[in-house]
Formats: C-alpha cells, structure tokens, sequence
C-alpha cells in the first residue's frame, strides 16, 4: 500500500486526536518574530462563526502542533511556515482554520490554494473545511481534481481551491480559471507523500513560483526527512520550522506470546481457544496470504464472529470503507494481509495475532513489519497482546525475533489457556 493510501487511511481512522506525549520543537528562522503557544481556541483571533466549527468537530483545546502552528498561521504580517507532525495530531484542523480565518468572504474569486498528493486526500480536506466552515456561509469551496470540469476562461467564485497538483496546474495556466495573483495563501499538505510521487514535486514548485510576493506559504508533512528539507526550502523562503517529533513504535508495553502449531486448522483451534480465555476489544489478525485471509475470514464467520478483511485486491474506496466500519465496532475482528501491517492505528485493538509469522525472500524473520504489526497493539502508552502462531519447523524465527528486538516472546499450550485468564 503507498504513503498516500496509508495517509488517507489514517485520516479516517482518527475518532479522535491522538496526543503525542512528544515536545513540539520549534526551529525559528525569524528571530524579530515573537512566538507564543496558546492552550484555548478562544485565545486566537478567530470568527465566532469558526468557534462553533471547532466545537462541532469535537475539540475542545487545541492539540500540542495545534497550540503553536496556529498562532503563527494566523500572525500578522502573514509568516511562511512548514510543520512536521504524524498524522492524527491535528495538523488538517490547524490549516484549515487558517485558511478559513484569512479568506475576505466579500470577494467571489479564489484566494487559497491547497494542494494535496491524490483525489482522496483533497476531498478528505474538503469535508474537514465543511465542517469547520459550515457557519461561514460566505465562503465556498471547489476541488480542483480529475473529473471536476471547468470551462476554459469561466471566472470561479469560490475563495478556497483544494486540488491535486496536476489538475490545479492545468486550472492556474490552462485554463485560467484560477488567477494566481489574487491567492494569497498556499498550503501544500502530505509533502513527505508529493516528493515521492513522480512529477507532483515539479508540478507544486510551478504553482508556487507563480504566487504574489507576500502570499503565505504553509508547509505540511508527516516526516521531515532530507529530501523533505531539500524540497521546503525550493518552495518557501524564511520559514519558521515546527516538528513534533515522531512516536517511536517499542515493544516495551507489548506482551508476547506464541504457540506451536502444526496445521491451518491447529492454528484455528488455538485462536479459538485466546477468544474463549480473554475478554477481547477488537483484534486484528495477519496473514501471509491471501488465500489464508479468505480462509480464516470464513471459518470465523461461520463461528459467529463479525469479521472485515483488507487485502490487497480491494480499491481505496473499498479500504476506507472497512476501515471506517471496523473503527466503529460494526465488526471486532480485522483480518489482514501485510498490506495493512503498516501505519494503520486503531486505538481500540486490544490483541494482535500473527496466524503466520512475516519473514522475507530469504524465509528469515521480516523484522520491521513483526514490530508494525505487533505496534498497532499497545498504543500511546496502552498494554497490548501479541500472539504468533508458529510452525514447528520456525520457531527458529521466534529466537531471532527475541535476539532482534531484546524481548521475550513466552510459549503457551495452544490447548491450555490457564495462563491468559489473567491478562
């Protein structure tokens, strides 16, 4: 799955914000310019009409990046800024609030532009800007993405422009239906996800180049890598530079467990078994295969239980879509294929099971996607479960997973639960 796709995911994931217990690290460039934190929405100067938009959308207290990017987004002169900080904190929030606040609602012609790297991710912005501007009655939005016609030359009238960079490229220069000397903010989201995207880097720069002087740049990105750094500064001159830092995926808080199994269905038996010993929030389960995720999906079904499955077939739309239904409790298992092992947060899972542990092209143990699996368990601080069932040809693999990571991974009796019945 892309970073795009796991963004969007994540995005529709969030019931709520996640609260990082990182420091946000600021990186001021301007030193004349005095930087202040705020810890209520009431201390900034926002419409009353926004006001109510943020209640709606269930914050009551701005996020930690909230506290300290929007202050300087809504600063006067306007401050160029480019903000690192994982997804589900809060970031889309914070940049649509400014995009709303700086808008003249008097004036029926495009005065923003966001870009974002795919159709789902525009409309995903869109919908946070509906709700958070359903007061403002004045001011409109349109997308600038692929099946959303314009007539060459037709003057738009709406203050706010959400597209991808390719379509908006052709709205700003060949059709010209947006005129790039009255913006005056732009807001580039994903940009971590724009540099990884073939031509959507190039295409961003040829918008922004064309910008006036004074138009505020806000730059976005879940990770600040170099190539990241590199690309901010083509596209934005002396910003100031927030980061909060990245949560760090550990097995600290993670219990390990494993069973010995010598077939499909011993593996099933043993599952069985964890669900009969444990109270269970909601579980995903990995598999290796997809034929073994069909399986286990209708094994499961027939034994009663409310299962989604994601795999690697299903369209975007369709992902989202079990997603949404699985945040929301319509089913307690998700099975998945190592599509999903990545990214993908639900803070209501409570065990992970691996029905078949991940290992590479070499059959050795695939360390990285163990620890993300395992790490949608134990979030933010909470204890988790973990349970692989291993084959008795790989317990080798167990070893070196517990030599890899200095953990212990405990073996049960897949026939014999006593143990669990404590956890």
């Amino acid at each position: 799955v892309d970073s795009a796709e796991t963004s969007l995911l994540n995005k529709l994931i969030r019931t709520s914000l996640v609260e990082s217990s990182h420091h946000v690290e600021i990186l001021q460039q301007d030193p004349s310019s005095p930087l202040f934190s705020v810890k209520t929405f009431e201390e900034l100067p926002l419409k009353k009409d926004l006001l109510q938009g943020i209640y709606i959308m269930g914050f009551n207290r701005p996020s930690k990046i909230q506290e300290t990017a929007l202050p300087i987004m809504l600063a006067y002169p306007p401050q160029n800024l480019i903000a690192q900080s994982q997804s589900g904190t809060g970031k889309t929030a914070a940049f649509v609030l400014a995009m709303l606040s700086r808008v003249n609602a008097a004036e029926k012609h495009p005065q923003c532009l966001c870009l974002a790297p795919t159709y789902e991710l525009a409309l995903q912005i869109g919908r946070v800007i509906e709700t958070v501007g359903r007061f403002c009655a004045d001011i409109k939005v349109t997308y600038a993405v692929r099946g959303n016609r314009v007539l060459q030359g037709s003057a738009l009238e709406e203050q706010i422009v959400i597209g991808t960079p390719g379509t908006m490229l052709d709205w700003c220069f060949k059709r010209r239906v947006v005129d790039v000397k009255k913006i005056n903010m732009f807001v580039l989201d994903e940009a971590d996800i724009m540099i990884d995207s073939q031509g959507l880097s190039y295409q961003s720069i040829r918008i922004q180049r064309a910008l006036p002087k004074g138009c505020q740049m806000l730059l976005f990105s879940a990770t600040f890598k170099e190539t990241v750094r590199e690309f901010a500064v083509q596209i934005i001159s002396n910003p100031i530079v927030i980061k909060l830092r990245e949560e760090e995926l550990t097995l600290s808080n993670i219990r390990q467990y494993f069973f010995v199994c010598r077939s499909r269905e011993e593996k099933y038996r043993a599952l069985c078994n964890i669900y009969g010993s444990i109270t269970i929030g909601q579980a995903m389960i990995f598999c290796q295969t997809r034929r073994s995720a069909d399986w286990l999906s209708v094994e499961m079904s027939q034994d009663g239980h409310q299962v989604a499955i994601l795999t690697a077939e299903l369209t975007v739309a369709q992902r989202a879509n079990v997603i949404q239904r699985f945040r929301d409790g319509k089913e307690k298992v998700l099975i998945a294929t190592n599509v999903c092992a990545r990214g993908i947060d639900v803070q209501q899972v409570t065990i992970v099971v691996n029905f078949s542990l991940p290992t590479d092209e070499k059959s050795e143990p695939d360390f990285e996607t163990y620890l993300h699996r395992i790490g949608r368990t134990g979030r933010f601080g909470k204890k988790g479960v973990a349970f692989s069932m291993v084959e008795s040809q790989n317990v080798g693999l167990v070893q070196m997973i517990e030599e890899h990571f200095q953990t212990k991974i405990k073996q049960l009796d897949p026939d014999n639960m006593d143990e669990l019945e404590n956890l």
